[in-house]
C-alpha cells in the first residue's frame, strides 16, 4: 500500500514567485568583484590629476604651496630630498618615497611614480637617456615620463612636488 503524497507546486506557482537563483547571485557577486578594481584604478588616475593641493605651481617652484607645508607639518609634505641630490639633465630614484625626481633643465624638478607601467617593476636608475626599468628594459622620458624604449606603452604616473629652497617634498 502506498501512502498518499502531497502534491508538488506546479511550475506556474514557482514562476509567479520571484526568486534569485544561485547562478544569478554568484554572477552578480563576481561582476561586482571584477568591477571594483576597475573603478578604483580609474578613480586613482583622476584623483592625482585633480589633486587640489597640486594646482598652480605644485610641480615646480613652490611659492603657492609653501604656506600649507609650513602650517601642516604632515608627513606627506616633509622633505625627502635636496635639490643637490638630483643632477641636471638626469634624476634620482627615491624608493622609500616611491618617487623618481628628474631635473631636465636647471631648476625644473618633476616627479614620477617608480612603478613601471609594463608589469609593475620599480624603476631603478636615471641617466641622461631616461628613467630605466631593469625588468624588461623600458626607458621613460625625463620630462614627460612617456616610454621611449622597451615594452611599456604608457607613461609613468605623475607625482606632484613642491620645491622650497633646497628641499623637495610631495605637494
Amino acid at each position: 500500500m502506498s501512502q498518499p503524497t502531497e502534491p508538488r507546486p506546479s511550475r506556474q506557482t514557482a514562476a509567479a514567485r520571484p526568486t534569485l537563483s544561485r547562478r544569478h547571485a554568484l554572477g552578480g557577486v563576481a561582476g561586482v568583484g571584477l568591477g571594483l578594481p576597475l573603478l578604483a584604478a580609474c578613480a586613482g588616475d583622476d584623483s592625482s590629476a585633480t589633486d587640489p593641493a597640486g594646482s598652480p605651481g605644485a610641480s615646480t617652484g613652490g611659492s603657492p604651496s609653501t604656506d600649507s607645508g609650513s602650517s601642516g607639518g604632515s608627513a606627506a609634505s616633509a622633505a625627502f630630498a635636496s635639490t643637490a641630490d638630483v643632477p641636471v639633465g638626469s634624476g634620482a630614484v627615491f624608493p622609500d618615497e616611491g618617487v623618481v625626481v628628474t631635473q631636465p633643465t636647471e631648476g625644473e624638478f618633476l616627479g614620477f611614480s617608480i612603478t613601471c607601467t609594463h608589469q609593475g617593476c620599480p624603476v631603478d636608475s636615471v641617466s641622461d637617456a631616461g628613467i630605466s626599468c631593469p625588468c624588461h628594459g623600458s626607458v621613460f622620458d625625463l620630462t614627460s615620463g612617456a616610454p621611449t624604449a622597451g615594452p611599456a606603452t604608457s607613461a609613468l604616473g605623475a607625482v606632484q612636488l613642491t620645491v622650497d629652497g633646497q628641499d623637495i617634498s610631495r605637494a
